[in-house]
């Protein structure tokens, strides 16, 4: 922990005025070890970290500013991130599809299954993952830039691990379809597709929200597009479509490891999901009191 004091006022009205930018900028001319984006800068030593956007004199401090200063380690940017996380499941999922060697036994190397939902499947997956990957370079926009280093290693483990968990079980030369046969896989299909589909429409109105390079925060609301109408009742509504895309994933392939994922999902995404609804409620004194924060009167 370190500790720094900081005075900057106006040549002319001498009023205190200071962006929290141009604190990380100052500091890290000092210390250059420390960017920017690896810096927490604080008034308490136990408090939360400053936006860049705050002001000195809207900050409770007197006629010095006093920072506290804690390293966030090595950062890594979103945009990477995403791009990693999001390519590893295709890639693997594929290789999984196309049985290559050194997966199954010698005699089905590149083989292909004789059930038309193992290639459904494959279709539904790789869709999924390359629409992640064109949100994240096209629609998303991130309030923060960089997230810290190891959270890579995390998060790569969590979906490269569960793509080749799921995908050695559906392309597995023994799988069997489900139960229910074509009625099961065409219903799963529709849940799927209308789930994606809701996905990206909440993605693009939240991009729309936030105009280019702001970190302006405003109440979503339903738009003309009705898969954004469930915005009257989920705070996140992007989980959860996500979450139904995982459920029909599941019942299209009726497949153990792919129901496991959409549970540890359904946990992550509900964390998250109630992080923000509180925010918003802090946030935003007129926010509309009807939604919760992932299923509608539920959760």
């Amino acid at each position: 922990m370190w500790h720094m004091s900081v005075e900057i006022l106006d040549a002319k009205t001498k009023d205190k005025l200071c962006f929290l930018d141009k604190v990380r900028t100052y500091f890290f001319s000092s210390y250059p070890q420390w960017y920017p984006a690896r810096q927490s800068i604080r008034l308490d030593p136990k408090g939360k970290s400053l936006k860049d956007e705050d002001v000195l004199q809207h900050l409770p401090v007197g006629t010095t500013a006093t920072f506290y200063f804690r390293d966030l380690g090595a950062q890594i940017s979103w945009v990477t991130v995403f791009l990693t996380e999001y390519t590893g499941p295709l890639v693997i999922y594929l290789m999984f599809y196309f049985r290559v060697p050194f997966i199954y036994a010698p005699k089905y190397d590149f083989t292909t299954s004789k059930h038309w939902v193992v290639h459904l499947a494959c279709m539904c997956h790789s869709f999924h993952y390359v629409k992640r990957l064109l949100e994240t370079l096209f629609v998303h926009r991130f309030s923060h830039g960089t997230m810290p280093l190891r959270n890579i290693f995390k998060n790569c483990t969590y979906y490269w691990g569960f793509a080749a968990w799921m995908a050695y079980y559906i392309n597995h030369p023994l799988y069997t379809p489900p139960i229910y046969g074509e009625q099961q896989i065409r219903l799963a299909l529709i849940v799927f597709l209308f789930c994606q589909i809701g996905n990206f429409s909440i993605h693009v109105a939240l991009r729309n929200l936030r105009p280019p390079g702001s970190k302006t925060r405003k109440i979503p609301y339903p738009t003309k597009n009705p898969f954004t109408w469930i915005f009257l009742l989920v705070s996140c509504p992007n989980y959860t479509y996500e979450l139904g895309s995982w459920l029909g994933f599941t019942l299209m392939t009726q497949c153990l490891p792919v129901a496991f994922f959409t549970l540890v999902g359904f946990i992550q995404m509900t964390v998250w999901a109630k992080g923000k609804h509180r925010s918003y409620l802090k946030e935003f004194r007129d926010y509309p009191p009807l939604r919760s924060p992932i299923l509608p009167f539920v959760l």
